[in-house]
C-alpha cells in the first residue's frame, strides 16, 4: 500500500485537497464587520449522494480548530475524519442514506479563505489585513454554498461547540431554511472566563517573536512555541478534573524520580507539550487568532435586542440540545437557557444531559449515550420529513 502523502497546512490554504468552491467579484461576501469580501472560496467535503428530492441534506458544522474532513482522511495530518466514528456507510449519521455536507469555515486554514491565503491584492497571505470573520459570517457563506446544491431547506444541521454556535445561527438567520437542529456542548454566547482563556492564547501568539505582527510568512518562520502554548492553555478546558486524574494523576513520565529540574516531571506535562506541538504542524497560528475572536463575538440574544427568545421567534425548527456534565467550557445551564428560549419561542425542543467525566471534549469522543440521543433525534425527525429508511 502506498504511503500517504501529508501535506503542510499553508499548502492547503489556497489549493485545498478536497473540492473549492470560488466566489469572484460578482458574489462578495458581505461580513459583519461592515466590509465585502471578494473574491473568496470555500473548501468542503460530501459525503453520500443528493436524493432528487434534495431533502436528504445534513450540514455538519465543525469546531475551533476542526475543518472539513470530517469523515474522510485529514491531508495535513494523515488522520482519520474527526467524527468518522458518527459518520459513514451504516453508521448512525448514514452516507448511504443522507447527503452530507462539511465546509472549512471562512477563517479558517484548510481551504476556505482566511489570514493564510493569497490576498489578490498584494500577491501575500492576508494576515491580519483580513477582516475580522465572525459566526454570522461563517453561516452566511455555508448559505451560498447550500445554494451551489440547489438545497432550498437542509433536513439537518449539527455540530458542537463553535459548531454548535453555527447551528445556532442557522435556526435564527435562516429558519426556513432548516428542518431540525442539533447543537451540541454550545452556548448562545460566550462567557466572560471563556473570552478569558482565549485572550491568554491570543496573547501567547503575539508575543511570539517569530510572529511578526502577523506577517510570519515574509520572514519564512511560523510563531511555533506560542501557538503551542496557547493549544496547552485551551486543550485543558476541553477536559475535566476527573478525567485528568483517572488518565494521569500525579504518575512521573519515564522516570522513577523528580529531577528538581524543569523538563516534564509529570505525565500531564508530557502530554500538553505533545498537544501543543502536534497542533502547530496542522493549524495556522493567524487562524488560531480569528477563530477564537469569532467565538467571543458571538452573543445571539444581542442581536436580538437581548431577548434570545426573539432569535427563534415563530420557528418551525426541531431542535435538540445535547450538554456533558462535566463540561465546565459550556455548562450545561447554557443549554438549558436555550432550551428556556426556545420554549418561550413555542418551539419543538428537546434536551439531554449526558453523565460523563471526559469533559467538554466527550461530543468529539466515542460516547454511547450522545450516539444514542443523535440517533434517536435523526430519526425521528427523519420520519417528520418523510425520508424512507
Amino acid at each position: 500500500m502506498a504511503a500517504l502523502r501529508v501535506r503542510k497546512p499553508n499548502n492547503e490554504a489556497d489549493q485545498p485537497s478536497s473540492p473549492v468552491l470560488r466566489f469572484g467579484p460578482d458574489k462578495p461576501l458581505k461580513l459583519d464587520a461592515g466590509t465585502l469580501l471578494s473574491p473568496f472560496q470555500i473548501a468542503y467535503q460530501t459525503y453520500g449522494t443528493l436524493n432528487d428530492a434534495r431533502s436528504n441534506a445534513i450540514l455538519v458544522c465543525h469546531a475551533l480548530t476542526g475543518d472539513q474532513h470530517v469523515a474522510s482522511t485529514n491531508p495535513v495530518t494523515g488522520k482519520p475524519g474527526w467524527w468518522e466514528v458518527l459518520i459513514g456507510p451504516g453508521k448512525i449519521i448514514d452516507t448511504n442514506r443522507f447527503f452530507v455536507i462539511c465546509s472549512n469555515v471562512i477563517g479558517g486554514c484548510l481551504g476556505s479563505t482566511g489570514p493564510a491565503s493569497t490576498n489578490p491584492a498584494t500577491g501575500k497571505p492576508y494576515g491580519l489585513d483580513l477582516p475580522i470573520i465572525t459566526i454570522r459570517d461563517m453561516v452566511r457563506a455555508q448559505q451560498m454554498l447550500i445554494d451551489h446544491f440547489g438545497i432550498e431547506k437542509l433536513f439537518c444541521v449539527l455540530g458542537g461547540s463553535m459548531g454548535g454556535m453555527q447551528v445556532l445561527e442557522w435556526a435564527s438567520s435562516y429558519p426556513e431554511r432548516v428542518f431540525s437542529a442539533l447543537p451540541i456542548a454550545t452556548g448562545a454566547r460566550h462567557s466572560s472566563q471563556n473570552i478569558a482563556f482565549h485572550e491568554v492564547g491570543r496573547q501567547a501568539v503575539m508575543a511570539d517573536p517569530d510572529w511578526h505582527g502577523g506577517k510570519y510568512f515574509e520572514h519564512g518562520g511560523r510563531p511555533e512555541k506560542g501557538l503551542a502554548v496557547a493549544r496547552m492553555a485551551a486543550h485543558i478546558t476541553y477536559l475535566s478534573e476527573a478525567a485528568l486524574h483517572r488518565k494521569f494523576g500525579r504518575n512521573l513520565q519515564d522516570r522513577e524520580a523528580l529531577t528538581f529540574g524543569f523538563d516534564a516531571d509529570f505525565q500531564i506535562e508530557s502530554y500538553l507539550r505533545h498537544q501543543g506541538m502536534t497542533f502547530v504542524d496542522r493549524f495556522d497560528a493567524n487562524s488560531y487568532l480569528y477563530m477564537t475572536r469569532s467565538m467571543d463575538y458571538f452573543d445571539l440574544a444581542a442581536d436580538h435586542g437581548g431577548r434570545l427568545a426573539d432569535a427563534f421567534a415563530g420557528t418551525k425548527t426541531r431542535f435538540c440540545l445535547v450538554s456533558f456534565t462535566s463540561d465546565w467550557l459550556f455548562p450545561t445551564e447554557e443549554s438549558r437557557s436555550i432550551v428556556h428560549a426556545l420554549n418561550a419561542a413555542g418551539a419543538s425542543v428537546s434536551f439531554v444531559e449526558i453523565e460523563t467525566d471526559r469533559g467538554h471534549d466527550a461530543f468529539l469522543l466515542d460516547e454511547p449515550e450522545l450516539f444514542a440521543a443523535i440517533n434517536g433525534f435523526i430519526g425521528s425527525a427523519a420520519r417528520a420529513r418523510g425520508l424512507s429508511t
